[in-house]
């Protein structure tokens, strides 16, 4: 904006002085005293009046691109149904929390390329299976499979006998628990926050604050369950927001919970405390971890590597660690490589 108004004030300053030597140097009775001062007055408004023109076009052309916006989600296709009258799950769906993954390709759009490719494994219920591999390997595109965020291209994803893309969203998405990597929070009431349908008592609510390690902070302001909580939860710690999240997962009491590296954003006390609650409270619920940190995912029962969008290895990671040439060795150490340089760059710093 300062290089705009200053080319604007050049030409004007150049007409205006141009137009004042002209007025002065003209011979007297040539033209009349007023209309010299009224085209002068002229002269000293012409830079604002263009800077107006200029910046008025500007705005237009900047709200025009709302209204392309506007065009261009009107035309995006609309998600699948909420509810499938004749294809909706019994109340108590999903009771094991298996999850089969049945030759599953899926790609973001049609003339892009397939992030997974011919994904085909089974992860037990009540289990703990986490999934690693590099950048770009695949592992938030399969998260975001199970809840139908992106459609499969094709194949299929079972839960306990029931194939996911044959029932309402609704239906899919209650009944799965899910703690991001960034915590989302409501401007509103910790309550509202916690349980924003209103589905459950107070005691439930206080019980699953108690559980997260949250129940104390509740309890010390004045207010209650009926706290503040400004818009993204900015009055609360990120340690705080993902315990919170942790918290709707344990009020929800889902059989699969899925973590999309929850703790990669939070220091290593939280990080443990978030560890030691998931062990205790969803040990006989299906846990499916994504993660950067290797150590987190050490006691799973089962490790999926991912590569390049491909199974690359499914197995315990003890029967991984005992193949020096498994993918999940080599992310071992590497992972312990760069543990040891952080330390010595601390040491030195």
């Amino acid at each position: 904006m300062e290089w705009l108004s200053f080319r604007l004030n050049l030409p004007s300053n150049f007409v205006f002085a141009f137009s004042l030597v002209v007025l002065v140097s003209l011979p007297d009775g040539i033209i009349n005293p007023s209309i010299a001062g009224l085209a002068v007055t002229y002269g000293i408004n012409l830079n604002v009046l263009q800077a107006s023109v200029i910046w008025n076009i500007c705005n237009a052309e900047n709200k025009m691109i709302s209204v392309e916006r506007i065009l261009q989600y009107s035309n995006l296709a609309s998600e699948s149904a909420l509810e499938i009258e004749e294809c909706r799950p019994h109340n108590n769906w999903p009771e094991v929390g298996t999850i089969c993954f049945r030759n599953l390709e899926i790609r973001y759009a049609e003339h892009l390329p397939s992030v997974l490719k011919n994904i085909s494994c089974t992860f037990p219920g009540r289990k703990k299976i986490s999934v690693v591999g590099r950048t770009g390997s695949g592992k938030s595109t399969l998260i975001q499979a199970i809840f139908r965020i992106v459609e499969p291209r094709e194949g299929s994803i079972i839960i306990d006998n029931v194939d996911i893309c044959k029932i309402g969203l609704h239906d899919l998405r209650s009944r799965l628990s899910i703690i991001p990597q960034d915590p989302t929070m409501f401007e509103g009431t910790v309550r509202g926050n916690l349980d924003p349908l209103v589905q459950y008592s107070d005691n439930e609510v206080w019980e699953a604050l108690d559980k997260c390690q949250l129940g104390e902070r509740v309890r010390a302001k004045e207010e209650k369950l009926d706290a503040t909580v400004i818009e993204n939860g900015e009055n609360w710690s990120v340690g705080q927001r993902q315990l919170f999240c942790l918290g709707r997962a344990l009020l929800k009491k889902s059989s699969i919970l899925v973590l999309d590296e929850a703790t990669a954003s939070v220091d290593s006390a939280t990080d443990g405390v978030i560890q030691k609650i998931i062990d205790q409270e969803f040990k006989d619920r299906t846990v499916v971890t994504i993660a950067h940190r290797i150590h987190t995912v050490i006691d799973s029962d089962l490790i999926l590597v991912l590569s390049d969008g491909r199974v690359a290895e499914f197995e315990s990671p003890a029967k991984l660690l005992e193949r020096e040439d498994s993918l999940f060795s080599k992310l071992i150490r590497e992972y312990s490589m760069r543990s040891k340089t952080f330390q010595q760059l601390r040491k030195s710093a």
